[in-house]
């Protein structure tokens, strides 16, 4: 009897339900109900719609699927096992130490993965920032070149995030034609059955933001084919295809439970689901024929990628599309940039400096893309958005402002999808207060190592009369808790541009910007000052005539109170040391930090306008910190400067003891 193609079809799907089992039941961890009941499309996506490069994953423009619902790994890995790019025995040690299986995706580990997914619904936001950055670059450069579809695999989980519908609203609005999401709408989640918490209409409300809807039976692959193929058709909204499906769909005995959502079946279960669906009881069964009908796109997808090699080895004969090539695929931290220099004994606030340097950046980064969260003119940047224009993937899709809205973590996690696309520079902006809201997003910016500008301006109680609710006073610290980020915050004008340079050569971290609502002094900062920023912590002045005995710390708006205050204390000896950087300052070698900051010299200060907590680290248990760790109040910023005790006539005080 000859097996034909729909047979193998439904035998690779079930071969892939065997692994998915076996992996999870090997490692006594892990999710295999969702996995199951969303096999179908996954395999029918991979087999005959997504483009790649067999033999070359990282292939510029491929399409990019986006596992938004991590906790179905399982059936990515057993999908990139089909593929090539990974072996059984990654399988065999799924969710292990050191493997390149973990228990959710992450990018850059498993070749493949194009993001690191887990925390619902931010998936689904970072595919849409890739297909932002698709849109951007095919018009940028063409469409043979630089124009490809997004896929995201999402689940009843994912749209119940707010951060999904908050980024759904923005994807319909910006038009995103190439961006298809599957919803594996099989009705459970880990307490049970979703109609306890969530009886939406995903078709009507997706429908009314302005995405293209279908409902299809998501265990029928012929629905499955013809709902991708309209998808693609349409060109102008995005594209939802709701799949109706059953958890854990073919299981002997649990189909349709939550007990399947995040917990391995028993050896018993996997058995008899095995028999019942035609595969013998051995552990990861994976037969040739199955390899063979899987791979039996390969040759064509290989020649896709000749005829693109072709065609961008053709186009880079025109000077002017080998300089944009140039210009997206040199890492930023290869370039230099100009900067503007601001006039000593000026005044102005960092904000105002870092609208300042980033139309400066608009002009020599034809690259850059981002916006604010609804806060144009706070964050300063209008001019940017009147200058690029405000992108559309249709109506303006060289348009580099991004109008995100009152939608911080949505705007967070779409700055990682950018990111992680690549050939963009990303930047957001907002008050640090709302750095709680976008939390998570700059969290999974630094786990992915993505060298993106989160901009957040109004940095203090000094925002003045908006009151508590609007005055960070321990944001600062907590984001400096993330690993693997920058937190920079700039004592005046110009340390902002050097802080801002510094930014665009990280290659694998992202920087946290942090600048003020109220003017500051420009300062007499030393000369070379990029250098000195780079060490995260430089003295910005000594004692006349003899070595300092007093160390006085501080970063931002503080830094030229403790200026003030060392002149005001001449017979006191004090060499002020500037800190934009903790992080750097952290990671230079012992001897720059005994250079900074003598460990003979044990009466020590710091001021910060937030939580002291972390200057200790340097002050030492004896010395003394002048921060904040209350709230504020709603006053004029004068008044709360004199209340808090944030004026050189205090801090003259507190040193004197």
């Amino acid at each position: 009897m000859t097996t034909t193609a729909s047979d193998l079809d439904l035998k690779s799907v079930n071969v892939i339900k065997g692994l998915i089992m076996d992996s999870i039941r090997t490692a006594n961890s892990g999710h295999p109900g969702g996995a199951m009941s969303s096999a179908d499309f996954a395999y029918i996506l991979f087999k005959e719609f997504l483009r790649f490069d067999p033999r070359d994953p990282a292939w510029f423009n491929r399409d990019r699927f986006v596992l938004s619902a991590g906790h179905e790994s399982a059936l990515l890995y057993a999908l990139l096992v089909l593929r090539g790019t990974l072996e059984v025995s990654d399988l065999q040690a799924f969710r292990q130490l050191g493997s390149k299986t973990p228990g959710h995706p992450e990018f850059d580990l498993s070749i493949g993965v194009e993001a690191t997914t887990g925390p619902l619904g931010q998936g689904f936001a970072m595919a849409g920032g890739m297909a932002v950055a698709e849109a951007f670059l095919r018009a940028y450069l063409d469409n043979e070149i630089a124009g490809h579809y997004t896929y995201v695999l999402a689940s009843d989980g994912d749209v119940q995030e707010p951060i999904c519908l908050g980024s759904a609203a923005l994807f319909g609005q910006w038009g995103l034609g190439r961006l298809i999401v599957y919803y594996d709408s099989n009705k459970i989640q880990l307490a049970g059955p979703t109609d306890r918490v969530d009886t939406i209409n995903y078709s009507q409300l997706f429908t009314s933001m302005h995405w293209h809807v279908q409902e299809i039976d998501g265990h029928d692959h012929q629905q499955i084919r013809q709902a991708i193929l309209a998808a693609q058709a349409e060109t102008t909204r995005p594209s939802l295809i709701i799949g109706h499906t059953v958890m854990a769909k073919g299981s002997a005995n649990f189909e349709g439970s939550e007990a399947t959502h995040g917990s391995p079946m028993k050896s018993d279960e996997i058995s008899a689901t095995k028999a019942k669906l035609g595969l013998p009881d051995e552990e990861y069964f994976l037969p040739p024929d199955v390899l063979a009908h899987f791979r039996s796109r390969f040759q064509d997808l290989e020649h896709e990628r000749k005829k693109w090699d072709f065609a961008l080895e053709t186009r880079c004969n025109n000077s002017d599309f080998t300089q944009k090539w140039r210009t997206i695929t040199t890492p930023l931290s290869d370039q230099d940039f100009d900067w503007p220099l601001f006039e000593v004994g000026t005044s102005m606030a960092t904000r105002k400096a870092f609208g300042t340097c980033l139309m400066a950046m608009a002009e020599q980064i034809p690259s850059l893309m981002g916006g604010s969260a609804d806060l144009d003119p706070s964050n300063q940047t209008v001019a940017f958005r009147e200058k690029t224009g405000i992108f559309h993937a249709q109506d303006n899709p060289l348009g580099r402002n991004l109008c995100f809205g009152v939608r911080e973590f949505p705007m967070g996690a779409i700055l990682n999808g950018l990111a992680l696309h690549g050939g963009v520079l990303p930047f957001g902006a907002t008050f640090l207060v709302f750095s709680d809201y976008e939390r998570n997003a700059i969290r999974m910016s630094a786990l992915q190592e993505l060298p993106i500008l989160h901009v957040f301006t109004h940095d203090s109680f000094f925002v003045g009369e908006d009151g508590p609710t609007h005055q960070p006073i321990e944001h600062v610290s907590a984001l400096r808790l993330i690993p693997n980020l920058l937190v920079l915050r700039p004592a005046d004008a110009n340390e902002s541009a050097a802080c801002l340079a510094l930014a665009l050569k990280q290659r694998s971290r992202p920087s946290v910007l942090i600048f003020t609502r109220q003017g500051l002094p420009v300062l007499p900062l030393p000369k070379a000052l990029p250098e000195h920023v780079s060490r995260g912590a430089y003295v910005v002045h000594e004692p006349q005539d003899c070595a300092p005995e007093v160390l006085l710390f501080a970063s931002g708006s503080e830094v030229h109170l403790a200026l003030e205050a060392a002149l005001a204390l001449p017979a006191m000896h004090i060499r002020v040391i500037s800190v934009p950087c903790m992080e750097l300052f952290d990671e230079q070698d012992a001897a720059y930090q005994e250079e900074i900051m003598p460990s003979g010299i044990t009466k020590r200060f710091a001021i910060e306008a937030g939580r002291p907590d972390l200057w200790y680290k340097y002050v030492g248990l004896a010395g003394k910190v002048w921060g904040l760790d209350h709230f504020g109040a709603s006053a004029p910023a004068t008044v709360l400067k004199q209340e808090y005790g944030f004026t050189t006539e205090n801090l003259v005080k507190f040193i004197k003891g």
